[in-house]
């Protein structure tokens, strides 16, 4: 499964980063655990090892097997995980479906940088589109989570134009997990 026949008479030191991981993973099945957990199993690997770790995770839970993937790649809990859980702060902040996660979030966020000088009325007028969800304000930027992705941003464009205000950053998430992480846990760098 783990894909080191060839080198089984090879010394451990010889191995890549990414053959240690599948070896790492080999030593976890030995006893046939019913449950699995895999902490960050594709950091440092190349794409073939983190494909094949991929396909082993997917092997084993079409077999039954239930496995426990913790990762900061999204898109690694997109295609793997039947249920995902956010946490931020040592706190679970989500729980649900990928595709439940990604409904929350609705059609995706606009993230617009304005200039001091933007009327007080901004945010209040870019709320009132049909297909907005919700707008707000803060640090000279104006967050709007959209119902509809594309007519809320033509709508967005339409009153910035019209009040005549100056855009400085624009940016579009659309709805994925990772959207949809960093809609509930913020941009802004740790410490």
């Amino acid at each position: 499964m783990i894909g080191l026949t060839e080198k089984a008479d090879a010394p451990l030191t010889s191995y890549s980063g990414g053959m240690k991981r599948r070896v790492n993973i080999g030593a976890g099945l030995l006893h046939k655990p019913q449950v699995l957990f895999l902490d960050e199993p594709t950091v440092g690997v190349d794409p073939q090892s983190r494909n094949a770790i991929f396909e082993s995770v997917e092997a084993l839970n079409r077999d039954g097997m239930t496995v426990i993937y913790t990762t900061h790649y999204m898109e690694e809990a997109q295609r793997l995980c039947h249920r995902v859980a956010i946490m931020d702060d040592g706190k679970l902040i989500a729980l649900d479906t990928p595709t439940g996660l990604i409904r929350s979030l609705g059609g995706g966020v606009v993230l617009l940088g304005v200039t001091e000088g933007a009327p007080e009325d901004l945010t209040e007028r870019i709320g009132g589109i049909e297909a907005v969800k919700s707008a707000s304000r803060s640090d000279g930027q104006l967050k709007v989570e959209a119902h509809k992705l594309q007519p809320a941003l033509m709508g967005v464009l339409a009153v910035t134009n019209d009040l005549d205000v100056r855009v400085t950053s624009l940016e579009i998430l659309e709805p994925n997990l990772e959207s949809v992480f960093l809609h509930l846990t913020g941009k802004k760098l740790r410490r």
